[in-house]
């Protein structure tokens, strides 16, 4: 089965100040799955808006079609391996041909974080800054409720970039369990 978190912090550019950047620190970055989960791929997507103060609001939806909405592309094969892949987006930073195409490939029983933020214009006709932070968790494994929780990831992807547009990027393999 593969299951994807995809938890998603957005603010306007009102909310980029110290003050604000220090509440959104304390945010949570994963939650417990709800149950029952059936189907595969299914994505579990945590909103935490501005205009909402922050709390989060979530949806489950299953099949590929979803993955994609999420920003992911799932490719699997014959030997029970998923290779994920970021689709590209409408994000004005980091622009699409500078991001990282291929992720992670995990095998089964893993499970890989995916580290990003982006600032996009919304409708060209009225453009207006927003800014998104993402962590997303794939998990080629059963679910279970604190999945991502309790579960170190195999792969670890950070894409964040500084304010400017310096890039953090890090990308680790865990060491052996």
């Amino acid at each position: 089965m593969i299951v994807i978190q995809r938890v998603r912090v957005r603010w306007s550019s009102a909310g980029r100040g110290a003050a604000a950047a220090t509440a959104r620190s304390g945010l949570a970055d994963v939650y417990l799955l709800p149950s029952p989960l059936d189907g595969s791929p299914v994505v579990h997507d945590v909103l935490l808006d501005e205009t909402a103060d922050y709390q989060p609001s979530s949806r489950v939806v299953v099949g590929d079609d979803r993955a994609r909405e999420a920003g992911l592309w799932l490719t699997t094969a014959g030997d029970k391996t998923v290779t994920v892949d970021r689709l590209p987006g409408w994000a004005a930073y980091p622009r699409w041909w500078q991001s990282r195409g291929r992720l992670f490939t995990l095998a089964a029983g893993q499970v890989g974080r995916y580290r990003a933020n982006l600032r996009a214009t919304g409708c060209h006709c009225a453009p207006q800054w927003y800014y998104e932070q993402w962590t997303i968790h794939v998990a080629n494994a059963p679910a279970t409720t604190d999945l991502f929780l309790r579960a170190r990831p195999d792969r670890d992807i950070d894409d964040r970039v500084h304010l400017y547009g310096a890039s953090r990027r890090r990308s680790k393999k865990a060491p052996a369990r």
